[in-house]
């Protein structure tokens, strides 16, 4: 996190910080924050630090503390498979409605292709695990908006930060990265060449896939923990 300007949407950006560094574990499940603390890095005052913390205890991310003020919720498991659950029927007809309009939508079609070459780009065991899941929610993306229907994006996007934790237990293993990406590549095959059944069910396999890695990762934390 780096120092922010003051504006009007002061706020949203602390927010926006806050939010993204939960998301990749910066801010660990269960620890403490301080609001001292964060104003400081962020180069605020405590006052948006306060709000911002505030909706994101509305979003489930951060949980009251007693006295000590707030701390990241712990990951629940069983939140993410039922997660997991959902987005997997969500994302499967997203590659099917996309791999219909692929053939009409250009920018769509070089979008995906750009996002999907991005990630096979980014070598696994180097890249920060902030950027590996901003790249893999990118790829999601791009399908989503290819798929014409804007209503996949508000459907999931609220819930991207608590996915974003449960990947960044996935991805701390290099060879899951590799996985992904793969496994992304034959979703955007199938959803290139206009294939909708094919891209429909690899899409399904992807996240059903993703959400057993994700179990086995966090159930492996919670026992050695």
């Amino acid at each position: 996190m780096i120092a922010l300007d003051s504006n009007p949407i002061l706020i949203d950006r602390v927010y926006g910080a806050l939010r993204d560094a939960i998301a990749d574990c910066t801010l660990e499940p269960g620890s403490r924050v301080r609001q001292s603390e964060i104003a400081e890095r962020l180069g605020v005052s405590r006052q948006p630090v306060s709000h911002a913390l505030h909706l994101l205890k509305r979003q489930g991310l951060v949980e009251d503390h007693g006295r000590k003020g707030f701390r990241v919720v712990r990951i629940d498991p069983a939140r993410i498979a039922h997660l997991y659950e959902i987005r997997a029927a969500l994302d499967a007809l997203a590659a099917r409605l996309a791999a219909n309009r692929a053939g009409s939508d250009a920018a769509g079609r070089a979008e995906l292709s750009s996002a999907l070459e991005a990630g096979l780009a980014a070598d696994p065991a180097t890249t920060a695990m902030p950027a590996m899941i901003r790249l893999d929610i990118e790829f999601h993306r791009a399908v989503y908006r290819l798929s014409g229907n804007p209503a996949f994006e508000e459907m999931v996007g609220p819930y991207w930060p608590h996915l974003g934790r449960a990947m960044a237990s996935m991805l701390d293993a290099t060879e899951d990265r590799g996985t992904l990406w793969s496994e992304h590549a034959e979703i955007a095959r199938h959803v290139l060449a206009g294939e909708s059944a094919a891209a429909e069910a690899a899409a399904r396999h992807h996240v059903r896939a993703a959400a057993r890695r994700a179990q086995d990762r966090l159930e492996a934390t919670a026992r050695a923990a």
